[in-house]
């Protein structure tokens, strides 16, 4: 039998920092090592290797275990590779203390891969392989990022039944999550002299009105609009830059905005939903494009799919569940994949400097989702 716990500590040692977090040229950046790592894992679990070049030296990992017989259905284990940086690199020396797993990736998500890729080979070495069930980890890019891995996948018009997607839910199955829209606004002024400020028009003071009625007004209408799994859409002002120096009135201002959407919202009513809500309160503001940004869908799988019912079964779940993060689930299924998402941890851990993970969740998980594995035809 695989052991999760020793293939995570091998993965933790492997840094794989997403390269938007890392210095140009840090040897600690990319996926490529631990794509590698996988790669001959999995060859010498007798799976069928193949490496998928998303970006320049940077590749989906692809490892099958094929029925035996004919490709009826699909179900695919899609983790991703890459981390958040690091405080120290003692976060790549991994350390088992008091029943837990310390280091970067612990549990986002280098122990959904150990877990998923120890319940594959298991798979691969029982007795009785599916009969007609294809079953691939699918070892994903940049999801800290861009997402260009899962996108990637999304353009290639690529099939699959049902995808599993790891992320820290403590074993618990989810089946919804919020989509992620981030916004600019920006308002204009007239400059003047910091002496005679009657003579000017200050950006940052029209600014500062328009973010507290987001923070307030229109974050209490969302409030109102109920997800049965989700609670609500939110807003977050998160930045905020305006004027030039303290003698200056200053002539603009900008504020970017994470706006978290649920099922049935759509990017673009949201935006002028916003900018109307500012103009119906006396308010001018201008959306502006810094640069093309790709879609982060809200995502939501029906629990009447017969392998979503299947896996609920398998991990005796009777609820569904929903989380407010986003993940590479809602790329995939926007491409029309059934998604999951599912893995060892909690997100609480995730990007922390003593990001850790449950020896017992890794043991659990991977007889969890090897169960299910297992009753697949």
């Amino acid at each position: 039998m695989t052991s999760p716990t020793k293939l995570l500590c091998e993965l933790i040692a492997l840094p794989s920092i997403n390269p938007a977090f890392a210095p140009a040229n840090d040897p600690r950046a990319g996926e490529k090592n631990v794509a590698d790592f996988l790669a001959s894992v999995a060859a010498q679990g007798g799976l069928d290797v193949d490496l998928q070049e998303v970006l320049p030296g940077r590749f989906n990992l692809i490892a099958r275990l094929l029925p035996a017989g004919k490709v009826r259905q699909r179900i695919v284990l899609a983790p991703h590779m890459d981390t958040v940086g690091v405080a120290s690199d003692e976060q790549f020396h991994p350390q088992l203390r008091n029943g837990r797993i310390y280091g970067r990736g612990a549990c986002d998500t280098k122990g959904s891969i150990a877990v998923f890729l120890s319940a594959l080979l298991n798979l691969a070495a029982a007795k009785k392989r599916p009969v007609s069930t294809e079953v691939m980890l699918l070892a994903l890019v940049d999801e800290e990022n861009g997402q260009a891995g899962s996108r990637f996948v999304a353009r290639s018009r690529f099939k699959a039944d049902l995808a599993i997607v790891g992320e820290p839910t403590r074993l618990q199955i989810v089946t919804a999550h919020k989509g992620d829209l981030w916004l600019q606004l920006e308002t204009r002024g007239k400059a003047a002299h910091g002496s005679r400020p009657e003579l000017g028009r200050n950006a940052v003071h029209e600014m500062a009105k328009i973010v507290n009625l987001l923070e307030t007004r229109y974050a209490r209408e969302l409030r109102k609009r109920r997800h049965p799994l989700l609670r609500h859409p939110t807003i977050n002002v998160g930045t905020i830059a305006g004027g030039r120096q303290p003698n200056i009135v200053p002539d603009s201002c900008a504020i970017r905005i994470d706006r978290r959407t649920t099922p049935g919202e759509n990017d673009a009513a949201v935006k002028r939903e916003i900018l109307s809500f500012i103009r119906r309160h006396g308010l001018s503001a201008t959306m502006i494009d810094t640069k093309h940004e790709e879609p982060a869908p809200p995502m939501e799988t029906s629990l009447k799919l017969p392998l979503v019912q299947q896996f609920l079964q398998a991990a005796k779940q009777t609820k569904p569940v929903g989380v407010d993060f986003f993940t590479d689930a809602g790329v995939l299924a926007s491409a029309g994949i059934p998604s999951v998402v599912f893995g060892p941890g909690d997100i609480a851990q995730a990007h922390t400097v003593d990001e850790w993970v449950a020896v017992s969740q890794l043991e659990r998980g991977t007889k969890l989702l090897g169960r299910f594995l297992q009753s697949l035809p």
